[in-house]
């Protein structure tokens, strides 16, 4: 295949400490191998993007890479029975844009194991308003209610992170299915933002982000989904009522755990840890209907900012210093 096609494409230096982005035009055949092509319409920018396109944390190791660890376009053409052309696909997690090239391009070559349909009423921009963090948020919403945490039970929810992509969906998921969920942001003016999406209160980051050297403190969450970690999670883990569940899903804050065994074995606390990659397919299908159903069109929506491919780079430092509020939604095909 022949047609040009736009993407943005990393470099690296010889020493691989310097990146350098650059929009080219492509064809298929630049293109790694897989089942299935994919005419890309639209991708998101999660964290993880940030860190890429500025070069840490070595999550890239073979450049020239093309970013973007979501999309969401049309089938072009499958070797794979379970896809056709003209059908409306999901990719998050497998390491897309990371170690195979990902979503900022307007044509992507993937394996058809990677791919789910896109549901019923959902829109191309809403699947990527929801991405993997909004995935990520379903799955550590379902594993709470798989422990038996639920609606009617007398307790608060914590959610950790809420201003960012997981969080925000996830607050906007547990309170509309009824739970008292109460949301962590370190800035101020977030405030209304999450309790328009369903917070019933609002706890500083600051706090949860204090060491203690208490390994247990006063009971205070039922349930909590944490995308932080390290210190943050430690101290939620010391605040669980008894047999409460955590589900964490992020380590932004680092991956060390300055905690003890004491919330387990004293208070029969679960730690349930997330993984959008891999997960399996039928488990994956599942989480995208609920998705449907449990996550309110409205907020999601107004927690949606749209921004073309052409105009993202400026975006992928402003989310690393936690500036980009809600989802940042990539129109693929303005490049």
């Amino acid at each position: 295949m022949s047609d040009g096609f736009r993407a943005l494409v990393l470099n690296a230096s010889d020493d691989g400490k310097k990146i350098t982005p650059e929009f080219k035009t492509l064809t298929p055949d630049d293109l790694p191998a897989g089942d299935v092509l994919v005419r890309v319409s639209h991708s998101t920018l999660n964290y993880k993007d940030g860190m890429i396109l500025n070069g840490l944390g070595r999550l890239v190791r073979h450049y020239p890479h093309v970013p973007g660890v979501d999309f969401t376009g049309e089938v072009v053409s499958s070797s794979d029975d379970r896809y056709r052309a003209g059908d409306r696909v999901i990719l998050t997690g497998w390491r897309v844009g990371e170690s195979h090239w990902g979503g900022y391009a307007q044509m992507a070559r993937v394996k058809a194991d990677w791919l789910v349909p896109l549901p019923d009423g959902l829109t191309p921009a809403q699947a990527m308003a929801i991405g993997t963090a909004g995935f990520t948020s379903m799955l550590a919403v379902m594993a709470l209610e798989e422990q038996g945490v639920s609606p009617q039970a007398d307790g608060e929810v914590l959610v950790t992170g809420a201003a960012g992509g997981v969080g925000s969906v996830a607050v906007s998921i547990l309170s509309h299915l009824g739970y008292q969920v109460v949301a962590s942001t370190g800035r101020p003016e977030n405030s209304d933002y999450l309790k328009h999406l369903g917070a019933s209160g609002i706890v500083d980051r600051a706090e949860l982000a204090a060491a203690s050297t208490r390994p247990l403190l006063s009971e205070r969450w039922l349930g909590a989904i944490d995308s932080v970690g390290s210190t943050t999670l430690a101290h939620v883990l010391a605040e669980m009522k008894y047999h409460g569940v955590v589900a964490a899903c992020g380590l932004a804050g680092g991956p060390d755990l300055p905690a003890t065994v004491l919330p387990f074995l004293l208070r029969g606390v679960r730690l349930i840890g997330i993984d959008s990659v891999m997960c399996p397919y039928d488990y994956r299908v599942k989480a995208w209907q609920r998705l449907v159903t449990d996550l309110p069109k409205t907020r999601l929506d107004e927690a949606m900012e749209i921004v073309a491919l052409r105009d993202i780079l400026p975006y992928g430092e402003k989310i690393l210093k936690g500036e980009v509020r809600g989802r940042l939604v990539i129109d693929v095909e303005a490049c």
